[in-house]
C-alpha cells in the first residue's frame, strides 16, 4: 500500500498536469485563431473588388498629396526609381498574391512579398511618396518660360546714354523681368521700354589690391546676389549680363528649359581667347557674354559671397570672384556655346558665318568690333538682325553648306545674317572652321591664339568669297516658309584669271526656311541646305534650308 504522502504527492502532480495541459490548450487556440484572421485577411485582400482598390488608391493619393505638395510633379533626375510610389507598391503586392493564387506556390509567394517589401521598406520610409503622374497631367506641367527669368544686367552711369539702346534692342516690357545695377542715379525718361535702375549697394568694406583692374568689379559681382534679395516671386533662374550684352530671349529659354532649376547649375560660356582663358580660368562664365545661376544656387551663394569676396581680394573682374565662390560651393561650370563673351576685335563674319550648331543666346563687346552688317551703326545693324530673329530665333545664325554642281560652286549660308559663295571646293569640315576676319583681343594675327579651331582668310583672289547680307525677310503665310532676301555687298571683287564660272553674275540670293521653334528638343544637327534653281544666265540664286532627310548628306 502507498502511504498518506505518496499519495498526495500522486494528487498534487495529476493537478500540475492538468494545469499545463489547459494552458497549452489555450496557447496552441490563440495561435490557431490569430493564423485563421491573417488568413481570412488575406482572403479578403485578395477578393477586393475593383471598386474597393480604387477608393484605397484615391484616399492615398490624397494623403500623399496633404503630406507633400511637390508630389505633384515627377522630375526623372530626383531619382524617381528609387521612390517607389505607395500606389505601385499597394497594387504590387496585390498582384503577387494572384499571380500565385495556387495552394502550391502559396507559401513562396508570401514568402517572396515579404522578403522584396523588407528589402525596400527601410528605403520607402526615408523617402517622401512620389506619386506618378498620368500623360494628361504630365501634359499640363508648366515649362520654364521667360517670366521664370529674372535678368540682373551690370551697367555704369558713364556710359548708360550709349549702352541702354542695346538693351531695347532685346528687352521686352511687361514680359521680361529684370534691373538693371549702376554705381549711381542717371536721369530717366518715361516709356523708354527699359527695365528698372537700381543703385548697387556699397562696396567700399572688401578688399580690392588688383592694380590693373577696377574696384568696379566688386559691385558687379554681387549683382545676382543683389537681385535675389529683391524677392521677387516664381524665380527659376537668374541670368547676369553687361549693358552691351545683347540677348535672344528666347534662345534663353530654350537653354534653361533643358535644366532642372531646383538643382545647382552654372551655365555659360568660355572667351574665344585662350590667352584670356589661360590667364583667367577656363572653368569660368565670362560676364559679358552672360551666365545663368538656377534659384536655389543664387540662395547658396547669397549665404556666402561677402566672406567669399573678402578671400580674393588680387582677382581682376567681377565673373572671377563668383567663379571662386562656384570653386568653394563645389558647382562646375555647364557650358553652353550659345553664349559669346567675343574677346576679338575686327569684323565678326568669319564667327557668324560658321557659328556652331547650338542656339545664339548673346552676343558682346558690340563697341569693340564692327557693325554686323556694313554701312549701318552698331545699333541700326543689331536692330535689322532682329527682323530675323522674330521671324525663327531658334534658326538665327544656324549654318548650312551646299555645293553647285553646274558651276563648282561652295556655298555657306548663316540663316538670318549671310550667305557666302566661294569658287571651287571647300569640304564641310573646312567651312564650319570661323574664317579669321578678326583678331584676337591682344590685336595679334596669332591663330594659336584662339580657343577653338579657325581657318586663315584665303588670299588668292580667286579665293576669296562674295558675301550676300540679308536685306529682308517675310514670313509667306501661303507656303508656311520665311524667305529672306540676301543682297551681295557692293564691293567691287578682285579679278580672277580661273574660267570657271563667277559668282560675280549672282546679285541676290533667296533663302527659303520652314520656322522650327523645336529643333532644340531634338539631337543638334546642322540644317541641310539645297539648290533651288541654277541656271548660268540667272541672277537670282534660290536657295532652301531645312531639316535634312533621311539619308541626306553634304557632298558635293
Amino acid at each position: 500500500m502507498y502511504s498518506s504522502s505518496h499519495q498526495r504527492m500522486l494528487h498534487t502532480g495529476s493537478k500540475s498536469i492538468i494545469t499545463w495541459l489547459i494552458l497549452i490548450t489555450i496557447v496552441l487556440y490563440t495561435l490557431y485563431s490569430s493564423n485563421v484572421i491573417l488568413f481570412s485577411n488575406d482572403q479578403e485582400d485578395c477578393t477586393t473588388s475593383t471598386t474597393n482598390l480604387k477608393e484605397a488608391t484615391q484616399e492615398n493619393l490624397q494623403i500623399s498629396t496633404y503630406n507633400d505638395t511637390s508630389s505633384k510633379t515627377i522630375d526623372t533626375d530626383e531619382g524617381v526609381e528609387k521612390k517607389k510610389p505607395l500606389v505601385e507598391k499597394l497594387l504590387r503586392q496585390r498582384e503577387v498574391v494572384v499571380d500565385n493564387n495556387d495552394d502550391d506556390n502559396e507559401g513562396e509567394a508570401e514568402a517572396h512579398a515579404e522578403e522584396k517589401n523588407g528589402e525596400k521598406e527601410e528605403q520607402e520610409n526615408n523617402y517622401p511618396v512620389v506619386v506618378r503622374l498620368t500623360p494628361e497631367q504630365m501634359s499640363g506641367r508648366q515649362e520654364t518660360e521667360v517670366k521664370h527669368i529674372v535678368f540682373g544686367i551690370a551697367g555704369s552711369s558713364n556710359l548708360w546714354h550709349v549702352r541702354k539702346e542695346y538693351i531695347k534692342l532685346w528687352w521686352r516690357p511687361n514680359e521680361t523681368r529684370g534691373v538693371v545695377w549702376l554705381d549711381q542715379a542717371v536721369r530717366t525718361q518715361k516709356n523708354e521700354k527699359l527695365p528698372d535702375i537700381h543703385i548697387s549697394g556699397d562696396t567700399s568694406k572688401f578688399k580690392y589690391t588688383n592694380r590693373q583692374g577696377q574696384r568696379s568689379a566688386l559691385r558687379i559681382s554681387r549683382v545676382v546676389t543683389e537681385t535675389l534679395k529683391l524677392g521677387m516671386k516664381d524665380v527659376r533662374w537668374f541670368v547676369m549680363g553687361d549693358d552691351d550684352t545683347v540677348f535672344m530671349v528666347d534662345n534663353v529659354v530654350r537653354i534653361l528649359s533643358k535644366y532642372n532649376h531646383k538643382h545647382f547649375y552654372y551655365i555659360g560660356s568660355s572667351s574665344e581667347s585662350h590667352v584670356q582663358n589661360m590667364h583667367f580660368s577656363y572653368a569660368m562664365a565670362y560676364g559679358g557674354g552672360g551666365f545663368a545661376i538656377s534659384y536655389p544656387l543664387a540662395q547658396e551663394l547669397a549665404k556666402i559671397q561677402d566672406q567669399c569676396i573678402q578671400r580674393y581680394p588680387d582677382l581682376y573682374g567681377s565673373d572671377d570672384r563668383i567663379q571662386a565662390c562656384m570653386a568653394e560651393l563645389g558647382v562646375p561650370l555647364t557650358k553652353e556655346a550659345g553664349f559669346h563673351q567675343y574677346d576679338v576685335y575686327g569684323d565678326l563674319l568669319g564667327l557668324l558665318g560658321a557659328h556652331p550648331v547650338a542656339p545664339l543666346v548673346s552676343l558682346h563687346h558690340l563697341d569693340v568690333v564692327q557693325p554686323i552688317f556694313p554701312k549701318m551703326t552698331r545699333v541700326s545693324a543689331l536692330k535689322h538682325l532682329m527682323e530675323s530673329v522674330n521671324q525663327d530665333s531658334s534658326s538665327i545664325m544656324q549654318q548650312s553648306i551646299c555645293y553647285d554642281k553646274h558651276n563648282y560652286w561652295s556655298i555657306s549660308v548663316s540663316w538670318g545674317y549671310v550667305v557666302q559663295i566661294l569658287r571651287g571646293v571647300l569640304s564641310p569640315r573646312e567651312l564650319e572652321m570661323p574664317s579669321r576676319t578678326f583678331l584676337n583681343w591682344y590685336r595679334r594675327a596669332d591663330y594659336t591664339a584662339y580657343a577653338f579651331n579657325t581657318r586663315p582668310v584665303a588670299k588668292h583672289p580667286c579665293q576669296k568669297p562674295f558675301v550676300y547680307y540679308m536685306t529682308k525677310t517675310h514670313y509667306d503665310s501661303t507656303t508656311k516658309q520665311v524667305v529672306g532676301v540676301y543682297n551681295r555687298d557692293k564691293s567691287k571683287p578682285p579679278f580672277c584669271r580661273w574660267r570657271m564660272n563667277s559668282p560675280e553674275k549672282i546679285t541676290t540670293v533667296v533663302v527659303t526656311k520652314k520656322p522650327d521653334p523645336l529643333r532644340w528638343k531634338k539631337s543638334p544637327r546642322r540644317d541641310c541646305c539645297r539648290i533651288l534653281s541654277s541656271q548660268k544666265s540667272a541672277t537670282t540664286l534660290y536657295l532652301w534650308v531645312g531639316n535634312c532627310q533621311e539619308g541626306e548628306v553634304t557632298e558635293l
